[in-house]
Protein backbone atom coordinates (compact mmCIF):
# COMPACT_ATOMS: atom_id res chain seq x y z
CA UNK A 1 0.00 0.00 0.00
CA UNK A 2 1.40 3.14 -0.62
CA UNK A 3 -0.09 4.36 2.82
CA UNK A 4 -1.38 3.85 5.89
CA UNK A 5 -5.14 4.25 5.08
CA UNK A 6 -7.68 1.78 6.37
CA UNK A 7 -9.55 0.25 3.69
CA UNK A 8 -11.59 -2.95 4.00
CA UNK A 9 -11.75 -5.28 1.30
CA UNK A 10 -15.81 -5.42 1.31
CA UNK A 11 -16.02 -1.76 0.77
CA UNK A 12 -16.00 -1.18 -3.29
CA UNK A 13 -19.42 -3.73 -3.35
CA UNK A 14 -21.07 -1.48 -0.68
CA UNK A 15 -20.04 1.10 -2.45
CA UNK A 16 -21.11 0.52 -5.73
CA UNK A 17 -24.26 -0.60 -3.99
CA UNK A 18 -25.09 2.86 -2.38
CA UNK A 19 -24.55 4.55 -5.62
CA UNK A 20 -27.09 1.95 -7.35
CA UNK A 21 -29.85 3.09 -4.49
CA UNK A 22 -30.00 -0.48 -3.67
CA UNK A 23 -28.28 0.30 -0.21
CA UNK A 24 -29.93 1.73 2.11
CA UNK A 25 -27.51 3.87 4.63
CA UNK A 26 -28.08 2.96 8.31
CA UNK A 27 -28.68 5.95 11.42
CA UNK A 28 -25.19 6.83 12.67
CA UNK A 29 -24.80 6.49 16.21
CA UNK A 30 -23.40 9.55 18.57
CA UNK A 31 -20.01 9.05 19.86
CA UNK A 32 -16.93 11.16 21.22
CA UNK A 33 -12.85 10.85 20.76
CA UNK A 34 -10.22 12.78 22.42
CA UNK A 35 -7.18 13.89 21.72
CA UNK A 36 -5.30 13.68 24.72
CA UNK A 37 -1.91 15.24 24.54
CA UNK A 38 1.02 16.67 26.86
CA UNK A 39 4.25 18.39 26.40
CA UNK A 40 7.81 17.56 25.50
CA UNK A 41 10.84 19.14 25.18
CA UNK A 42 10.31 19.47 21.76
CA UNK A 43 6.67 19.32 20.79
CA UNK A 44 3.35 17.78 21.95
CA UNK A 45 2.83 14.48 21.93
CA UNK A 46 -0.62 12.52 21.45
CA UNK A 47 -1.76 9.32 23.15
CA UNK A 48 -2.35 6.69 20.33
CA UNK A 49 -3.99 3.48 20.19
CA UNK A 50 -3.45 0.29 18.58
CA UNK A 51 -6.71 -1.56 17.86
CA UNK A 52 -6.25 -5.65 18.18
CA UNK A 53 -5.99 -6.79 14.68
CA UNK A 54 -8.66 -8.94 15.34
CA UNK A 55 -11.47 -6.65 15.59
CA UNK A 56 -13.90 -6.56 12.87
CA UNK A 57 -13.75 -2.87 12.34
CA UNK A 58 -10.16 -1.50 11.74
CA UNK A 59 -8.63 -3.55 13.12
CA UNK A 60 -4.93 -3.40 13.48
CA UNK A 61 -5.00 0.30 12.90
CA UNK A 62 -4.04 3.48 15.31
CA UNK A 63 -6.72 5.76 16.82
CA UNK A 64 -7.39 7.79 19.53
CA UNK A 65 -9.52 6.84 23.11
CA UNK A 66 -12.78 7.06 22.18
CA UNK A 67 -16.59 5.08 21.55
CA UNK A 68 -20.75 5.68 21.86
CA UNK A 69 -22.85 7.83 24.21
CA UNK A 70 -24.32 6.47 26.83
CA UNK A 71 -28.35 7.20 26.59
CA UNK A 72 -28.71 6.98 30.55
CA UNK A 73 -25.97 10.75 30.24
CA UNK A 74 -28.80 12.23 28.97
CA UNK A 75 -30.95 11.24 31.47
CA UNK A 76 -29.60 12.57 34.14
CA UNK A 77 -27.84 16.37 34.89
CA UNK A 78 -23.76 15.71 36.40
CA UNK A 79 -22.41 17.62 38.42
CA UNK A 80 -20.54 20.36 35.97
CA UNK A 81 -17.75 22.86 35.78
CA UNK A 82 -16.39 25.12 32.30
CA UNK A 83 -19.04 26.15 29.62
CA UNK A 84 -22.72 25.88 30.48
CA UNK A 85 -24.57 23.03 28.83
CA UNK A 86 -26.05 25.78 26.53
CA UNK A 87 -22.68 26.83 25.52
CA UNK A 88 -21.87 23.12 24.72
CA UNK A 89 -25.31 23.07 22.58
CA UNK A 90 -24.58 25.50 20.50
CA UNK A 91 -20.54 24.66 20.06
CA UNK A 92 -21.75 20.85 18.64
CA UNK A 93 -24.96 21.61 16.95
CA UNK A 94 -27.00 18.96 19.19
CA UNK A 95 -29.40 20.15 21.94
CA UNK A 96 -28.52 20.81 25.59
CA UNK A 97 -29.48 17.43 26.61
CA UNK A 98 -27.54 16.01 23.41
CA UNK A 99 -24.64 18.06 23.97
CA UNK A 100 -23.97 16.71 28.31
CA UNK A 101 -24.11 13.17 26.65
CA UNK A 102 -21.88 13.58 24.11
CA UNK A 103 -19.45 15.23 26.81
CA UNK A 104 -19.94 12.50 29.35
CA UNK A 105 -18.74 10.19 26.27
CA UNK A 106 -15.36 12.34 25.87
CA UNK A 107 -14.41 11.99 29.44
CA UNK A 108 -15.90 8.75 29.82
CA UNK A 109 -14.21 7.00 27.30
CA UNK A 110 -11.19 8.73 27.89
CA UNK A 111 -11.00 7.47 31.69
CA UNK A 112 -11.68 4.07 30.68
CA UNK A 113 -9.69 3.24 27.82
CA UNK A 114 -6.45 5.18 29.31
CA UNK A 115 -7.20 5.54 32.98
CA UNK A 116 -7.64 9.06 32.40
CA UNK A 117 -9.92 10.93 34.02
CA UNK A 118 -11.38 14.91 33.21
CA UNK A 119 -12.91 15.48 36.54
CA UNK A 120 -12.08 16.63 40.06
CA UNK A 121 -13.38 17.43 43.46
CA UNK A 122 -13.98 20.88 43.02
CA UNK A 123 -14.98 22.96 39.59
CA UNK A 124 -10.96 23.75 39.75
CA UNK A 125 -9.40 20.25 40.42
CA UNK A 126 -8.74 17.38 38.64
CA UNK A 127 -8.07 13.72 40.69
CA UNK A 128 -4.58 12.35 41.21
CA UNK A 129 -3.33 9.17 40.64
CA UNK A 130 -6.46 6.46 38.80
CA UNK A 131 -4.76 3.47 39.18
CA UNK A 132 -6.06 2.07 42.78
CA UNK A 133 -8.25 -1.17 43.06
CA UNK A 134 -11.07 0.98 44.29
CA UNK A 135 -10.76 2.85 41.00
CA UNK A 136 -10.06 0.33 38.73
CA UNK A 137 -13.07 -1.47 39.86
CA UNK A 138 -15.33 1.17 38.57
CA UNK A 139 -13.50 1.66 36.00
CA UNK A 140 -14.70 -1.78 35.13
CA UNK A 141 -18.42 -1.05 35.95
CA UNK A 142 -17.99 1.78 33.39
CA UNK A 143 -17.05 -0.36 30.24
CA UNK A 144 -19.36 -3.23 31.46
CA UNK A 145 -22.45 -0.67 31.71
CA UNK A 146 -23.45 -1.59 34.84
CA UNK A 147 -22.33 1.75 36.01
CA UNK A 148 -23.47 5.21 34.43
CA UNK A 149 -21.10 7.79 34.13
CA UNK A 150 -22.95 10.14 35.96
CA UNK A 151 -23.91 7.28 38.50
CA UNK A 152 -19.69 7.17 38.80
CA UNK A 153 -19.73 11.06 39.57
CA UNK A 154 -22.54 10.90 42.04
CA UNK A 155 -20.88 8.11 43.78
CA UNK A 156 -17.23 9.94 43.72
CA UNK A 157 -18.75 13.24 44.59
CA UNK A 158 -16.96 14.23 41.28
CA UNK A 159 -17.50 17.35 39.18
CA UNK A 160 -16.88 17.23 35.39
CA UNK A 161 -14.51 19.59 33.64
CA UNK A 162 -15.94 20.25 30.48
CA UNK A 163 -13.28 23.26 30.62
CA UNK A 164 -10.86 21.07 29.84
CA UNK A 165 -11.93 20.20 26.55
CA UNK A 166 -11.85 21.28 23.73
CA UNK A 167 -14.14 20.51 20.42
CA UNK A 168 -11.93 20.19 17.77
CA UNK A 169 -13.80 18.39 14.58
CA UNK A 170 -16.52 16.56 13.17
CA UNK A 171 -16.61 13.36 11.36
CA UNK A 172 -19.52 10.52 10.16
CA UNK A 173 -18.79 7.65 9.41
CA UNK A 174 -19.48 7.06 5.41
CA UNK A 175 -23.32 5.86 4.13
CA UNK A 176 -21.91 3.07 3.08
CA UNK A 177 -20.52 1.18 6.42
CA UNK A 178 -22.81 -0.98 8.15
CA UNK A 179 -21.99 0.44 11.57
CA UNK A 180 -21.84 4.42 11.28
CA UNK A 181 -21.41 6.84 14.14
CA UNK A 182 -21.41 10.48 13.98
CA UNK A 183 -18.10 11.15 15.97
CA UNK A 184 -17.28 14.88 17.81
CA UNK A 185 -13.34 14.97 18.15
CA UNK A 186 -11.96 16.87 21.28
CA UNK A 187 -8.60 18.15 22.16
CA UNK A 188 -7.50 17.84 26.25
CA UNK A 189 -3.97 18.22 27.95
CA UNK A 190 -2.84 14.87 30.85
CA UNK A 191 -3.94 16.73 33.74
CA UNK A 192 -0.78 16.62 36.21
CA UNK A 193 -0.76 13.72 38.78
CA UNK A 194 -2.03 11.47 36.34
CA UNK A 195 -0.44 8.93 33.82
CA UNK A 196 -2.02 6.77 30.75
CA UNK A 197 -2.27 3.40 30.72
CA UNK A 198 -3.54 0.67 28.22
CA UNK A 199 -6.63 -0.06 30.05
CA UNK A 200 -8.66 -1.20 26.75
CA UNK A 201 -9.60 -4.30 25.84
CA UNK A 202 -10.23 -3.44 22.57
CA UNK A 203 -5.99 -1.97 22.00
CA UNK A 204 -2.65 -4.22 22.26
CA UNK A 205 -0.43 -1.36 22.32
CA UNK A 206 -0.65 2.19 23.18
CA UNK A 207 2.16 4.75 22.35
CA UNK A 208 2.77 8.75 23.13
CA UNK A 209 3.99 10.10 19.43
CA UNK A 210 4.72 13.18 18.17
CA UNK A 211 1.97 14.24 15.62
CA UNK A 212 4.67 14.80 12.67
CA UNK A 213 6.00 11.16 13.61
CA UNK A 214 2.35 9.67 13.72
CA UNK A 215 1.57 10.90 10.26
CA UNK A 216 5.14 10.10 8.78
CA UNK A 217 4.47 6.39 9.80
CA UNK A 218 1.77 6.79 7.97
CA UNK A 219 2.77 8.16 4.76
CA UNK A 220 5.10 5.49 4.79
CA UNK A 221 2.60 3.10 5.32
CA UNK A 222 4.16 1.88 8.63
CA UNK A 223 1.01 2.84 10.67
CA UNK A 224 -2.44 1.93 9.81
CA UNK A 225 -5.14 4.65 10.24
CA UNK A 226 -8.54 6.10 9.18
CA UNK A 227 -9.13 9.14 7.46
CA UNK A 228 -10.17 10.94 10.35
CA UNK A 229 -7.05 9.78 12.36
CA UNK A 230 -4.48 10.91 9.75
CA UNK A 231 -6.78 14.70 8.70
CA UNK A 232 -6.20 15.44 12.59
CA UNK A 233 -2.80 14.41 13.15
CA UNK A 234 -2.04 16.92 10.03
CA UNK A 235 -3.87 19.58 11.69
CA UNK A 236 -1.95 19.28 14.95
CA UNK A 237 1.08 20.45 13.12
CA UNK A 238 1.56 23.95 13.74
CA UNK A 239 0.96 24.27 17.16
CA UNK A 240 4.29 23.99 19.98
CA UNK A 241 2.55 23.15 23.31
CA UNK A 242 -0.84 21.51 24.48
CA UNK A 243 -2.19 24.81 25.75
CA UNK A 244 -2.02 26.86 21.89
CA UNK A 245 -3.69 23.40 20.75
CA UNK A 246 -6.75 24.26 23.40
CA UNK A 247 -6.95 27.77 22.70
CA UNK A 248 -7.70 27.36 19.32
CA UNK A 249 -10.27 24.59 19.68
CA UNK A 250 -13.04 27.09 19.87
CA UNK A 251 -12.20 28.97 16.18
CA UNK A 252 -12.63 24.87 14.76
CA UNK A 253 -15.34 24.42 12.00
CA UNK A 254 -17.25 21.47 13.02
CA UNK A 255 -19.61 21.29 9.69
CA UNK A 256 -19.24 17.33 9.89
CA UNK A 257 -17.22 15.74 7.43
CA UNK A 258 -19.18 12.98 5.65
CA UNK A 259 -17.67 10.57 2.75
CA UNK A 260 -18.94 10.90 -0.71
CA UNK A 261 -19.35 7.86 -3.02
CA UNK A 262 -20.34 8.46 -6.77
CA UNK A 263 -19.91 6.56 -10.10
CA UNK A 264 -18.13 7.71 -12.70
CA UNK A 265 -16.51 6.99 -15.72
CA UNK A 266 -16.84 2.94 -15.16
CA UNK A 267 -15.79 3.60 -11.30
CA UNK A 268 -16.51 4.23 -8.15
CA UNK A 269 -15.04 7.59 -6.52
CA UNK A 270 -14.88 7.74 -3.24
CA UNK A 271 -13.83 11.11 -1.58
CA UNK A 272 -13.62 13.04 1.89
CA UNK A 273 -15.15 16.45 1.34
CA UNK A 274 -12.13 18.94 2.29
CA UNK A 275 -9.44 16.31 2.18
CA UNK A 276 -8.53 15.11 -0.76
CA UNK A 277 -5.65 12.79 0.15
CA UNK A 278 -7.87 10.09 0.84
CA UNK A 279 -9.77 9.93 -2.27
CA UNK A 280 -10.04 6.66 -4.02
CA UNK A 281 -11.04 5.31 -7.57
CA UNK A 282 -12.19 2.21 -7.77
CA UNK A 283 -12.40 0.20 -11.34
CA UNK A 284 -15.73 -2.11 -11.69
CA UNK A 285 -14.16 -5.60 -10.59
CA UNK A 286 -10.86 -3.70 -9.50
CA UNK A 287 -8.94 -2.67 -5.97
CA UNK A 288 -8.96 0.87 -5.12
CA UNK A 289 -6.11 3.47 -6.34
Amino acid sequence: MVNGQWYPPEWPVRIRALAEGTLTPVAPKRAATVILLKDTDRAPVVHMLRRRTSMAFAGGAYAYPGGGVDPRDDERQVRWAGPTRAWWANRLGVDETSAQAIVCAAVRETYEEAGVLLAGPTPDTVVGDTTGDDWEADRAALVARDLSFAEFLDRRGLVLRSDLLGAWTRWITPEFEPRRYDTWFFVAALPEGQRTRNASTEADRTVWIRPADAADGYDKGELLMMPPTVATLRQLLPYAAAAEVLAAAPARDLTPVLAKARLADGEVVLSWPGHDEFTKHIPTGGAPA
